[in-house]
């Protein structure tokens, strides 16, 4: 297996952190006899030698030792060996086909024009072996047949005897997993070979029929859906829902019981992995491909989530609620039904034994996705409400060696704006240490959490001004209180910006949410405009000028200020002063030809800025409408902004009108588009809508 691996001149190799000199010890300990060993060299594989799916020149090197090892049979988890080699293959990054932005890998010293060079030759040397793949189709081990299956197709070049091989591996196939993952294969053979796809298709809709088994006729429906959707049923939904229902009952009989893969040690990646993934993991692939597969239907999606949430397995209603996970981040519904139904597994636990983990999985994975969904969690607001109410325990999640923090529970009912979590974050409050991210959550609840007020700035009060937690403590108190319109905080914001002034060194984002506060807040308070004044001259000059705009209202005072920070070579300085110029209006006329280069600027965020600080200052609505045209279109993330600065120019905007009308209109959320999954995109998206609702009312 590894002759010749000495002659390999390693050292002068590299991988994702230098010099691949450690390779030879990571591919000989892929043959160990110790699983621990094995695992930790392949995660060694994967994290340097195929670092997030890039090929080095070291990696090419390891292709002839992996396929040598992968056709051993004496070698255990060979079905890992083949997935690497499959991914090498593939040749690219994390995106297939994507090229690195800006021409290198992460800083890593490799150009774009290294990582295609590479990645074509990783293809070519795969393709070069993959009559290998043709044995390891038959071999004894079903997790190197599966495997093996995937490789097949994507790299032996004759087609037709690949569809004869699939076919043939189909008819004496007996392991569930493995007839899965061939079913998957036709799906990806149609996908690449549509001059053969029609046979292909045609044993996809023979397995999706009786006497397959149900899990392999959901496969073949998945499969279906992605590569020729006009083949499926009439009644697709109803069908789907049936079959998921028979397999779980086959499941819970024994009748069909998927094989796992042999336990990763304990402490390797993939054992860690291993504890994250669904309880019925392959139920969750089945369902996640069919749902990708149908995409923008999302009528049928909904229907099907109902069903999946409406069985009597809880592992088939955990996965329903990791895919409407995945539904309402991208997609633009009336949810209320789905969301109402997952509420209704918080109290799913009554009906399955006291701590079974499946319970605290179906749980976790309720309040998790509502968590997420911030008001559109109404529907699920008494369900939350209720576990809040009988579970104490989980109103804080406390944690080893590090603070503790809001227990997802009520953080879902609160971030949902229901009212009735406000008793219980006092109760939190209350507590010796209360979690810092408390604060962060009580912005979502309005002024019903006024009450909560005199205990948030108690606590601001205690903050340390010279801890390292300083900013993890004091920002999110300090945006309640601004949320909250607090002026009795003053003193206590005082006190953050006081303590920089006194030589304590502050972090610059714990200064400027105070300065936001006082923004907010500090209006006719005593004290706050020497310390406003005091912070012209600092990083935050821009935000401190704002604030003495809204305290005094001097514009001799704050504009030049300002115009001396559109000169700034910090960008986000530079954006924060033509916000605040905005706000000035007609007062920052001088200010106009330093926000016209502006609006010229590389930075779509720039421009957005300078765009709006225009119209608010001149009223130049033909100079501003081009700038704000373009970065809607080229970057989705601004889109909010400049709605909202399209409903400050009422009819002025309506050039752009066609932009907002075909937002609401589009079913597809924004930031999805731009590669965004962040746990606030629906928020954002949702807020997005309301504004531009609002453009077109005005």
């Amino acid at each position: 297996m590894f002759t010749g691996i000495d002659e390999v001149g390693w050292a002068s190799l590299r991988h994702a952190y230098g010099s691949a000199e450690d390779v030879p010890a990571l591919l000989r300990a892929l043959a160990s006899t110790d699983p621990v060993e094995r695992a930790t060299a392949l995660d060694g594989m994967y994290d340097a030698v195929h670092h997030e799916g890039i090929v080095y020149d070291a990696t090419l090197a390891c292709v002839p030792f992996l396929f040598a090892l992968a056709a051993c049979e004496q070698v255990a988890d060979r079905g890992g060996l083949v997935e690497l080699l499959t991914s090498i293959g593939r040749g690219h990054g994390p995106e297939e086909g994507a090229e690195n932005e800006g021409g290198t890998d992460a800083g890593r010293g490799r150009t774009t024009t290294d990582a295609d060079r590479s990645g074509a030759a990783a293809h070519a040397e795969v393709r070069a072996r993959a009559e290998v793949f043709v044995s390891l189709l038959g071999d004894r081990d079903p997790d190197v047949r599966r495997a093996a299956a995937e490789a097949l197709v994507r790299f032996l070049a004759q087609p037709p005897r690949v569809l004869s091989l699939l076919r043939q591996r189909i008819t004496v196939e007996r392991d569930d997993r493995v007839l899965l993952a061939l079913a998957e294969s036709l799906g990806l053979f149609v996908r690449q070979h549509p001059a053969h796809a029609p046979e292909a298709l045609d044993i996809l809709l023979t397995l999706g029929t009786p006497p397959y088994d149900p899990g392999l006729r959901l496969a073949a429906l998945g499969q279906l859906a992605g590569c020729a959707p006009d083949l499926l049923p009439a009644d697709l939904v109803p069908t789907v829902v049936e079959l998921i229902g028979e397999r779980s009952e086959r499941r819970r009989t024994g009748l069909s019981v998927p094989a796992e893969d042999g336990s990763p040690a304990p402490g390797s990646l993939a054992g860690r992995l291993r504890r994250l993934r669904p309880s019925d993991e392959e139920g969750a692939l089945l369902l996640r491909t069919l749902h990708t597969a149908l995409g923008p239907r999302v009528g049928d999606r909904i229907a099907l989530l109902e069903g999946q949430l409406a069985s009597p397995d809880p592992a088939d209603r955990c996965n329903g609620v990791w895919m409407a996970a995945g539904l309402f981040r991208e997609w633009r519904a009336d949810y209320a039904v789905p969301v109402e139904l997952i509420g209704g597994q918080l109290g799913a636990e009554a009906r399955l034994l006291p701590g079974a983990a499946v319970s605290d999985r179906l749980r976790d994975a309720s309040v998790s996705v509502l968590g997420d969904l911030f008001h559109l969690a109404a529907p699920a607001a008494d369900h939350l409400h209720a576990l809040v109410t009988a579970r104490a325990d989980l109103w804080i999640h406390r944690w080893q060696r590090r603070a503790p923090t809001l227990g997802d529970p009520l953080k879902s009912l609160a971030r949902s704006g229901d009212p009735r979590a406000v008793p219980v974050l006092a109760q939190v409050l209350a507590q010796p240490v209360p979690p810092d991210d408390l604060g962060r959550v009580i912005v979502h609840l309005g002024r019903s959490a006024a009450p909560l007020a005199p205990a948030l700035r108690q606590r601001l009060g205690r903050v340390p001004l010279d801890s390292p937690d300083t900013y993890d403590r004091a920002v999110p108190l300090l945006s309640a209180l601004t949320a909250l319109a607090d002026r009795e905080a003053v003193p206590e914001v005082l006190r953050l910006v006081g303590g920089m002034a006194d030589g304590v060194r502050l972090r610059p984002r714990v200064v400027e949410s105070a300065v936001r506060a006082l923004d907010a807040i500090g209006g006719g308070a005593e004290g706050v405009v020497p310390v406003l004044r005091g912070l012209l001259d600092s990083g935050c000059a821009g935000l401190a000028a704002g604030a003495l705009w809204s305290v005094e209202g001097d514009a001799s005072v704050v504009l030049p200020v300002l115009i001396r920070e559109l000169a700034e070579a910090d960008a986000e300085r530079r954006r924060v002063a033509a916000e605040m110029l905005g706000r000035l209006g007609s007062s920052a006329r001088a200010a106009t030809p330093g926000l016209a280069r502006m609006a010229g600027a590389g930075c779509v965020w720039e421009r957005v800025a300078a765009g709006c600080a225009l119209w608010r200052v001149g009223g130049e609505a033909d100079r501003v409408l081009p700038v704000l045209r373009s970065a809607w279109v080229e970057q989705p993330g601004v889109r909010g902004a400049v709605a909202a600065c399209l409903a400050d120019m009422g009819r002025a905007g309506a050039p752009l009108h066609d932009l907002v009308t075909a937002e609401l209109g589009a079913p597809r959320r924004h930031l999805v588009r731009s590669g965004g999954h962040g746990s606030q995109d629906v928020l954002e998206d949702e807020r997005l809508l309301r504004v531009c609702r609002e453009v077109l009312a005005g």
